[in-house]
């Protein structure tokens, strides 16, 4: 019989379910996703450490996991949340079930919960601190002492310890990688674009890098508040002094936008889906891409900076999904233009950056 289970937000909320992954407790962010299917690359996508993750698709776990569609070494999701799990998987790639999968991970996870009332709730209230739990006893409690996102700096909890290559071939220009929470496909997809690819733990001096041979360097997505981000903006300001090549993403794109002057801030309740269409504001072109992310780029901040341009917004809301530096070869983009399952409308944006560091 599935132990009973409850999801339980800050404001007093609460959806009883059922428990289903590792038996346990679990606190942080509750958000949700919009996506059909890529369920293990969102457990699995760094930028989603400290988050229950809310899946808004009603059947999950359908087609089970294999080792082959992960973006880090391990599960980062807090908890997941699903109306309906699938206890039978069907699919030739799988080797495993889903729930399997979160035991192993010792990552709590209920279904049985109205995921379009959780869905709507967020979106009235904003993000809230949520948690799956066993017994609703003190749970509130519990859930306004755990820190909110806001100010938190996440990126210190998934970076590499130290550097090591991901793809290096003789005669390919190198890409130095500062990894905030790096996804296992942007490195693939750098090095298909022509570049040898070495990862940096993102304290990594800049000067350091250059030593290495990196001809450009490349900021990636993560977790948590970029302007809790230690050494972020003094990366950026380096990376302009020396005239350095430099693509950033998701949270690698807001630093960027702190780097050239700008504010970031938090957003209701974020974007995480990967059905969102943005506006190719150089080309005139709409591409459908997949996003997870809680804060944005405020480009007021920038407008006194007739430098930087903004290159890509958001249909859906008119936020900040694209910056480019007019006289320095930067540019940065909010979305995931590397999402695997997709859609890969963005993926131009990887040759876009060979061309810009092979050119220099």
């Amino acid at each position: 019989m599935p132990e009973k289970a409850y999801l339980i937000l800050e404001d007093g909320s609460e959806f009883e379910g059922t428990m289903f992954g590792y038996p346990g407790e679990s606190l942080g962010e509750a958000v949700f996703n919009t996506s059909m299917s890529g369920y293990q690359e969102v457990l699995t996508d760094p930028s989603y450490r400290g988050q229950i993750v809310a899946m808004t698709y009603p059947m999950i776990g359908n087609y089970g996991v294999n080792g082959e569609d992960v973006e880090s070494d391990r599960v980062q999701v807090a908890g997941f949340v699903v109306k309906e799990y699938s206890k039978e998987y069907s699919n030739y790639r799988a080797t495993g079930s889903l729930s399997d999968y979160l035991v192993e991970a010792k990552v709590p996870a209920i279904e049985g919960i109205d995921t379009r009332r959780l869905t709507l709730h967020i979106r009235d209230k904003g993000a809230l601190r949520g948690g799956i739990f066993l017994d609703r006893a003190g749970a509130v409690e519990r859930l306004l002492a755990h820190p909110k996102m806001d100010g938190l700096d996440l990126a210190s909890a998934v970076s590499c310890k130290e550097p090591y290559d991901f793809a290096i071939e003789q005669g390919r220009p190198l890409v130095g990688v500062y990894d905030y929470g790096v996804k296992f496909n942007i490195l693939r997809l750098l090095a298909e674009s022509g570049f040898s690819v070495r990862v940096y733990p993102f304290k990594t001096p800049l000067d350091a890098v250059i030593r290495d041979g990196a001809k450009g360097v490349f900021l990636s997505n993560g977790p948590g508040d970029p302007d809790a981000v230690p050494g972020g903006r003094e990366l950026v300001r380096e990376i302009m002094e020396k005239k350095i090549p430099a693509f950033g993403i998701c949270l690698g794109h807001q630093i960027i936008g702190l780097g050239l002057g700008g504010r970031t801030y938090k957003l209701k309740f974020g974007h995480r889906g990967a059905n969102h269409p943005v506006k190719n504001l150089i080309t005139g072109k709409v591409e459908i891409s997949s996003q997870n992310h809680g804060f944005a780029v405020d480009f007021d901040s920038l407008k006194d900076r007739p430098e930087v341009e903004l290159t890509h917004i958001n249909l859906n809301d008119r936020t900040v999904e694209g910056l480019r530096h007019r006289d320095l070869p930067i540019f940065s983009v909010q979305y995931h233009p590397e999402a695997c399952p997709g859609p890969h409308d963005s993926r131009y944006l990887f040759g876009q950056f060979y061309l810009m560091v092979a050119g220099r």
